[in-house]
């Protein structure tokens, strides 16, 4: 896809988004069936049910997805997906990228070896591997536009209200 087909694409979205703001808040949901046999749980995606259970270094196996391993996948085809947008609007051909989100997690918190441990994630780095005859300064410009416009990029920048309910059926 090239620019002018990106912008004939998403022109007639944004003149709905700016007519109407409230057409712009797009529902996002997951859902997670808890498995009865193990630790483990199963969640519904456009790419099949993936299973996610507890990682290796908690007890698990290894065969089951781990959820910070999904957070980083989430955040790096986030991170994929608007880079091509963002390079294929400034015009930046692409040989190739790779987008790489690496965290580090303490599992001591989350197992309440040590109470003074972090549970979750406490540092992640975005990795950019690019080739390209762009000049440097318009990379930098794609990717600094690239972590604007990610969606979960900026969602963990700046966390949302979080809360939770409990539904007794």
């Amino acid at each position: 896809m090239d620019a002018s087909k990106l912008r004939a694409l998403q022109a007639p979205l944004k003149e709905i988004y700016r007519k109407s703001p409230d057409k712009g808040l797009i529902p996002a949901r997951a859902e997670a069936v808890i498995n009865r046999e193990d630790v483990s749980c199963r969640i519904s995606t456009y790419a099949g049910t993936t299973v996610s259970g507890l990682h290796p270094a908690a007890g698990g196996d290894g065969s089951k997805a781990c959820s910070a391993d999904m957070l980083m996948e989430a955040l790096a085809a986030c991170a994929g997906v608007t880079l091509k947008a963002v390079a294929t609007a400034m015009r930046i051909e692409l040989k190739h990228a790779k987008v790489i989100a690496a965290g580090t997690w303490d599992v001591r918190g989350t197992l309440a070896v040590d109470r003074d441990c972090p549970v979750g994630l406490t540092e992640i780095k975005l990795s950019y591997e690019i080739d390209s005859t762009a000049d440097q300064k318009k990379l930098q410009k794609m990717i600094e536009l690239t972590e604007r416009y990610c969606v979960i990029y900026q969602t963990l920048t700046h966390p949302p209200a979080l809360a939770s309910e409990l539904n007794l059926v």
